[in-house]
């Protein structure tokens, strides 16, 4: 390949990682160069993109299939929040997703606020899946618990709330924004394998359609009998 070429498409990477700072997947920087560079086969497009992050000093690999410029790695970015909408907006869709999109649960009900009256928190969602009567296997009842945070800057703490569900909970969802940084994405995925957790993306810029997508499935554990006593005990006139 020409030197010219490889040239174009460095000088576009970089600036594509300048318009970036949080860092952008793989995917998303050889689609973007297609687009630029509609007459270059994508042979030649992913070749040089490995060669440029090879001999190029200012990029680096912050995740799995995430690159960021270097100079961006020890800032603080600071994100837009959009005021139009609130996390609560997003408790009943989600609880409706549970229960008539991916059948997870029987029924689901959006909570929120304080009403486990202690410091591990309270699911945003919480919901059953039971047997029907007309179920030829009947399975135990199942918990199923959900933090949902808005803001991308709190990742974290809402990744150790939902672990604190599954002392009650059968399965326990994380569900974070879309537009939360690659690289923030890549580690969360990452921990909710680690712990069984699922995780789940959605927009949060749209209430009405906020476009929820499984990136991990949960995985079943056994809770402890006598906080799911404990904390159920508190809704059992709400949720069964």
């Amino acid at each position: 390949m020409g030197t010219t070429r490889k040239a174009k498409i460095e000088k576009e990477i970089i600036n594509f990682l300048e318009n970036n700072p949080e860092g952008v997947r793989y995917s998303q920087i050889i689609k973007y160069l297609q687009e630029k560079f509609p007459d270059y086969p994508k042979g030649t497009i992913i070749g040089s993109f490995r060669e440029v992050f090879l001999n190029n000093e200012q990029i680096d690999k912050i995740g799995r299939g995430i690159f960021q410029l270097k100079k961006f790695q020890n800032q603080q970015i600071t994100t837009s929040i959009n005021n139009t909408t609130k996390e609560e907006d997003f408790y009943q869709p989600f609880a409706d997703w549970l229960v008539n999109e991916i059948e997870e649960c029987t029924k689901a009900i959006a909570l929120g606020g304080n009403i486990f009256q202690d410091k591990w928190g309270t699911p945003d969602v919480i919901g059953i899946r039971e047997s029907k009567r007309s179920d030829i296997i009947q399975i135990p009842t199942e918990i199923i618990s959900a933090e949902i945070k808005t803001n991308t800057n709190q990742l974290i703490t809402s990744f150790g709330q939902a672990c604190s569900y599954k002392l009650f909970s059968h399965k326990v969802y994380l569900v974070i924004p879309k537009q939360s940084y690659a690289s923030d994405i890549s580690r969360i995925d990452s921990l909710c394998i680690i712990f069984g957790m699922g995780l789940v993306l959605f927009d949060k810029d749209n209430p009405n359609n906020p476009d929820f997508e499984i990136r991990v499935r949960p995985t079943k554990t056994e809770p402890d009998i006598f906080y799911a006593n404990k904390y159920l005990k508190k809704i059992e006139d709400k949720l069964f």
